[in-house]
This record gives structure tokens, sequence and C-alpha cells, in this order.
């Protein structure tokens, strides 16, 4: 099997090969070294009949293959495919020349997260809102320093006075994301509950650790754009 990105169909075969727990095992015992049938029946319990199924279903599937042992030719080995359960991940999503976040304000959870993005990637961030406010918020800062982040110098923008054509639009809350115009593709939403709201540390905390956990997810999978002359 290629490890390269699988079709959907491709996907969906090996999710549904790994949706049964024995052949969940028999892939987790195979994770750091090569086992023969003989050795997973004794290591999980399973019949060595039960055992034979399971593997030729993860092998028609592409994620294991058998080899044949160079010591006793009788002897069988399982070994996976190199990178045929990576494979099965989304498709990273297109070239992203700029990440722009926008919240309702502007004042907390679109700079919290356009502060913390450059640790996570070198694409360029920068963030909105569709009614900005006069300042950010001086809990959104606090919170900030205490991350070995800093607002000091973050000031309030108009999505309209920032937004190109070629962004990458993340609405951070809902309602940012009904007030875009809708239909999109280069534009997600994040559910993220407004900190102001309660105004407390507690919830401020609570937001930038939502958006730190959306951002190490979403980093990964958006390409840079290429370098000029590459």
């Amino acid at each position: 099997m290629s490890t390269e990105r699988l079709s959907l169909a491709g996907r969906a075969r090996v999710h549904a090969a790994l949706g049964e727990p024995a052949r969940l095992a028999i892939v987790d015992a195979l994770a750091v070294g090569d086992v023969s049938p003989g050795e997973i029946a004794d290591r999980l319990g399973l019949a060595t009949n039960l055992v034979a199924h399971h593997v030729q279903v993860l092998q028609d599937a592409g994620v294991l293959v058998r080899t044949r042992s160079e010591g006793d030719r009788r002897r069988t080995y399982l070994r996976l495919v190199p990178g045929a359960i990576a494979a099965i991940a989304p498709p990273p999503l297109a070239a992203t020349s700029r990440i722009l976040f926008v919240c309702t304000h502007n004042s907390a959870r679109s700079q919290l997260a356009a502060a913390m993005w450059p640790q996570r990637s070198s694409i360029p961030v920068v963030c909105a809102g569709t009614q900005p406010a006069a300042r950010v918020h001086p809990r959104a800062a606090r919170i900030a320093r205490r991350h070995g982040l800093s607002l000091a110098r973050a000031r309030t923008a108009h999505v309209a006075d920032v937004l190109r054509p070629d962004d990458l639009v993340v609405a951070v809350c809902d309602t940012a994301h009904e007030h875009l115009a809708t239909a999109d593709s280069d534009r997600l939403h994040w559910s993220v509950p407004d900190p102001a709201g309660a105004d407390t540390d507690e919830a401020f905390e609570s937001a930038y650790a939502e958006l730190a956990e959306r951002i190490d997810r979403l980093a990964p999978a958006l390409v840079p754009p290429p370098r000029p002359g590459a």
C-alpha cells in the first residue's frame, strides 16, 4: 500500500478494519515490532483460526503484510505497512498564506489565538473583530502573560479593514461566524465560549486552553505557502 494519503474509500476501508477490538489489538501489538500469528494468539488469548481471519482482514485493507522467516521457513511474521495508519488521517488543507482569527470584539479569543499561533506555525497571522472593542480585555492580557505571551502592543481592528482574499479565516466565536459571509470554503468555525461573560480568570484560562488545543490540531494540517524562488 502506498504511504501517500489514501482516497476517501481507502481510508474508510482501513477504519473499518480497525473498528474491531481484536484487530486494533493486533495493530497495537505490531506498533514497535514484528510478531508471528501464533505469538499474537498467545498474547491476546485468541484462537488461531480467529487470528488468521483478523490478519486477513487487516492485510486486505493494506494495514499489514506477512513475511517468511529466514530461520524457520515454516514460520511467518506480521508487520505494519510503513505509514499505513498515518495515511488514514485527513488530507492537509490547501496552502495558506495567512491566518485571520476573528471574534466579535477582537478583545480576547482572537487576540489570544493570534498570540499563540506563531509558537506552532510559521504561517503569518492577524486577528480582527466583527464589532471591535476599544481595547484588548485586561484579563486576556493577564492570561497571555501567564503563558509567556504578550498582548501589550495588541490593538483591535475591524475585519473589513484586515481581511485579504487569500486569508484562511478562523471564526473563534459563534456570533462572528454568523455575522461573516456564508458559504466560504476558506473559513473555519471554532465555537469557543466568550470568557467575557463570566469575566473571571478561570473563564479566560478555559478559553485559552480550548484555543491552544484547537491550534495544536490545525497547525500541522496546514501547508505553508511556497517560499519565493522555491
